[in-house]
């Protein structure tokens, strides 16, 4: 058995807000019935009504608590693991963690990762190496994800592929499991910098002196490019990440690859020899959910048994900037 740092997943919990099917989607912007999941690969995915991403990453958080038994005292951080935000300041941990059921009366850290659809990728990395047993037993990692809002309408790819959701994974130093963190890692590749991007908002393109636009204000990607990025870089990447390691990535229980678009899911079954089943995913039922997307195949995966204690798990996405991630644990 490969040795690693003692941390389990104790427990898991998710947030959706209210199914849109594709047939629906379709009808209100004028697209051809069966133009998503042609296309896109999605038939429904999750869109909010009234929630914030604060709303259900809290949701998603108490659901985790509730699972194994424990209350907000019993966590030592709360790290919130999103692309997108309620609002630039304060910090959207703080805002999750107010949300909370004695949220404002537990004074625990909270801090942000954003490092785009791997967010819960690097939460889990730092998360790993701060948990010791002494100052940090405890730490629950939430990814929160409104992407609804942020689409051109005119733009058919991205209305179709993108879902709203939360999820929230608390994990624990424990010297006496099995399960184990592993190994992750994460390579830039910044010539794709600027092929996924969502410009309004920022110091660069200031609201008050751009108002609002389609073409500014909203998530725009150069698909093409993107997915020949990952073509030429993902090789490699699995390679050197597996070069050290007593296995390959074929001989893991199960593969989560971020659920970035239908093309982009299929890139590891047409590069490598996996075994039936091995690669899980959900991106005809939810969409691309931005960071939420690798945790929710987690979550349902060992929901339905899928993933069971002992599987050793490898995570594989990339992420705006251009960048590609990986994480290996033994659930």
């Amino acid at each position: 058995m490969m040795s690693g740092k003692p941390i389990k997943i104790v427990g898991l919990g998710k947030y959706l807000p209210q199914e849109v099917s594709s047939a629906d989607l379709e009808q209100k912007h004028g697209l051809p019935q069966g133009w998503s999941e042609k296309y896109s690969g999605v038939k429904s995915r999750h869109h909010i009504t009234f929630e914030s991403i604060g709303y259900m990453g809290a949701k998603a958080i108490e659901q985790a608590l509730e699972k194994c038994q424990m209350e907000l005292k019993d966590i030592d951080m709360l790290i919130s693991a999103s692309a997108s935000f309620d609002y630039p300041l304060p910090s959207q941990s703080s805002i999750i963690k107010s949300e909370l059921k004695d949220g404002m009366k537990v004074n625990i850290p909270a801090l942000d990762v954003d490092s785009s659809c791997l967010s819960f990728v690097s939460a889990f990395e730092i998360a790993s190496s701060l948990l010791d047993g002494k100052k940090y037993k405890t730490i629950v990692i939430v990814s929160s994800e409104i992407a609804s809002t942020g689409i051109n309408p005119s733009n058919w790819e991205t209305l179709t592929l993108f879902g709203d959701g939360a999820v929230a994974a608390i994990l624990q130093f424990d010297p006496n499991t099995d399960s184990a963190y592993l190994k992750s890692t994460m390579q830039t590749y910044s010539e794709g910098v600027y092929d996924s991007t969502f410009k309004g908002g920022g110091m660069k393109l200031f609201f008050k002196d751009n108002p609002y636009d389609p073409e500014i204000h909203s998530f725009a990607m150069n698909g093409r490019k993107l997915l020949r990025l990952a073509k030429t870089h993902l090789p490699d990447f699995i390679d050197a990440f597996f070069e050290d390691l007593p296995i390959k990535m074929e001989e893991t229980d199960a593969i989560i690859p971020h659920q970035a678009s239908k093309l982009g899911v299929s890139i590891l079954s047409s590069l490598y020899k996996v075994k039936e089943n091995q690669v899980l995913g959900n991106l005809a039922t939810y969409g691309n959910c931005i960071a939420a997307s690798i945790p929710l195949v987690l979550h349902d995966a060992v929901e339905s048994g899928s993933i069971k204690r002992g599987d050793t798990c490898f995570i594989i996405g990339t992420a705006a900037g251009f960048s590609i991630g990986g994480l290996l644990l033994r659930f």
